[in-house]
């Protein structure tokens, strides 16, 4: 147990299984709209696809919070859905309506797809990643990621995100030899873009499952587990020693053996898994991340207070990063993240 210090890459250190009184921080969607400078950097760009690929702006919002709350991390600022528009698919965002892609529904659409992802249509983004690493501070870690293959194909399917997923879980059982070449494309495209991210300066990477609590075990074990080792095993043959947080969202009782299934570095536990749960049923040498409510952040005052309590004592002797359990709300206040901040810092 490391009491009371902070030593250079907190977050580094803890995904080497070291635990710590006061964790390291991070929170999902630190770089947002809850940011009244993210806002305003937000309106210099037509598009938010335009955003993503301007990689002074992308850095700029990747920088916004850590100069503001001085987090263990940054990550980057990115969309899991440069990927669909790397391999050739129609991808825009549509300001309230969330992204829209042409979707793919038979084969000759799959067959329009690039069989490679054109990494060259991914340069801003590791140019920001450059700029980035060169005015971090040196104690903060740059986090990469990318959208796990069932995730970003639920949305390529559908061309849109939908409660359920229906549109791609209805394709994957009717057809199944496509959907795996689909997965299967994804699966080496991420490997590749991933790879790129660290060659950039990406120290850490994630891996976002958003998707993963609608698929039923056979499913999940297919869909999920499998594309997502294969992600770490390839990345880590050609990038040794790479940390790697999986964050299978909605997953419940499949978190128990998820990282000994996968090889996964770190787990993200979600708004809905009860932190006494996870502290004892989940393997031992997982490092764990997670998981305040997003809306007791909002709520702020005694119940903010309380569920971080509950949070650091039933982590508390095992290596974990503190974040939520998904993404801030853009209603955020930001004196809420500031004592959020100073409570953990605190050991409370």
């Amino acid at each position: 147990m490391v009491e009371g210090s902070y030593p250079p890459k907190k977050l580094l250190h803890t995904l080497m299984g070291e635990a710590m009184t006061v964790p390291p921080i991070w929170l999902m969607r630190q770089a947002g709209r809850y940011l009244p400078e993210y806002r305003a950097l937000r309106r210099e760009a037509a598009s938010f696809l335009e955003f993503c690929y301007s990689p002074k702006l992308a850095a700029e919002a990747t920088l916004q919070p850590i100069r503001r709350f001085g987090f263990d991390a940054a990550i980057l600022f990115s969309d899991i859905l440069v990927v669909p528009d790397a391999f050739g698919q129609k991808v825009s965002f549509e300001s309230g309506n969330g992204p829209r892609l042409e979707p793919i529904t038979n084969a000759a659409e799959f067959g329009r797809l690039r069989e490679s992802i054109d990494l060259d249509i991914l340069t801003p983004v590791f140019e920001t990643i450059v700029r980035v690493k060169e005015a971090l501070p040196s104690e903060v870690v740059l986090i990469g990621f990318c959208g796990a293959p069932w995730t970003v194909a639920s949305y390529m399917i559908a061309g849109q995100g939908t409660p359920d997923q229906a549109p791609a879980r209805l394709f994957a059982y009717r057809n199944r030899a496509l959907f795996q070449d689909l997965i299967d494309r994804l699966v080496a495209g991420s490997i590749d873009y991933l790879a790129k991210q660290i060659a950039a300066g990406a120290e850490v990477i994630q891996i976002f499952d958003s998707w993963a609590g609608v698929l039923p075990a056979d499913e999940f074990e297919r869909w999920c587990v499998q594309p997502i080792k294969a992600i770490i095993a390839g990345l880590q043959s050609r990038c040794h020693g790479v940390k790697i947080i999986a964050f299978p969202r909605g997953a419940g009782s499949h978190l128990e053996n998820f990282s000994a299934r996968t090889g996964a570095d770190a787990l993200g536990l979600d708004t809905s898994v009860d932190p006494a749960w996870a502290a004892t049923r989940v393997e031992t040498g997982a490092v764990l991340q997670g998981n305040l409510d997003p809306l007791a952040l909002v709520a702020g005052g005694k119940s903010l207070s309380e569920a971080t309590a509950k949070i650091m004592k039933e982590f508390g002797g095992r290596p974990y990063i503190f974040n939520l359990g998904h993404g801030i709300l853009p209603e955020t206040p930001i004196a809420h993240v500031e004592a959020l901040i100073a409570q953990l810092r605190a050991g409370t």
